[in-house]
């Protein structure tokens, strides 16, 4: 039985998140940090799927043990689906969350439509390759100055009508109640036995079959 998932992520927050939410059940989480540094995949996908599988089974692979990955980011209506799959570097490749969400406010300053949605992919995979899939949403709108200081990234920025609050204004509990990664993790904890069984099961496949020993009892070892 898998007992160990690798987090292919060293992003802090994120592993929070999992742990908190995966904290009732009899699997040990461990960042991928722990051990030690290895080689990061480029995130070049054009879907948040692409992202999450580059990186779950790129950690599986070199690791060999089975990971989970996630990737997810804000959709703007109004600025046709942007910052999207560019989200953690949407001012830049070395931007800052406060960068992120000052170019955000810039680029909607004169719409009106402040729809937006926060999107989850969560991918499990093996070292062999076949992975499984979950895909939240959340949705609510932009605001015009950051509230909170919960959370992380564009958290200040995204307004929950359920709440009357932003992301950063939630307390984790809330938050993972409605988060697009809360809800990509439910949908995969209610389905965790049948993951654990599919793990076993594609974990199995890959192990090298046992030699047949019988082939050896007539080889003169006495050489």
């Amino acid at each position: 039985m898998v007992k160990l998932i690798i987090l292919a992520t060293s992003n802090k927050n994120k592993i929070r998140e999992f742990k908190e939410i995966l904290k009732d059940y009899d699997i040990e989480i461990k960042p991928v940090s722990d051990f030690g540094p290895i080689p990061q995949p480029v995130e070049d996908g054009k879907t948040f799927d692409d992202n999450a599988y580059k990186k779950a089974f790129h950690t599986a692979r070199i690791l060999g043990i089975p990971s989970i990955a996630d990737d997810s980011g804000l959709c703007v209506e109004a600025l046709d689906g942007k910052p999207g799959v560019l989200s953690a570097r949407y001012a830049g490749h070395d931007a800052s969350d406060e960068d992120n969400c000052k170019k955000l406010l810039f680029e909607i300053k004169d719409h009106e439509n402040r729809n937006a949605k926060f999107v989850c992919n969560l991918s499990i995979a093996v070292p062999s390759g076949p992975a499984l899939t979950y895909e939240a949403e959340c949705h609510g709108k932009i605001i015009d100055e950051l509230r909170g200081d919960n959370g992380f990234g564009y958290d200040p920025l995204f307004f929950v009508e359920e709440f009357g609050k932003t992301f950063a204004e939630l307390n984790s509990e809330e938050k993972n109640s409605i988060s697009h990664r809360g809800k990509a993790l439910r949908e995969f904890k209610e389905e965790l036995p049948k993951v654990l069984k599919w793990l076993d099961q594609r974990l199995f496949e890959e192990r090298p079959p046992k030699p047949d020993h019988n082939q050896y009892l007539d080889n003169d070892w006495s050489s």
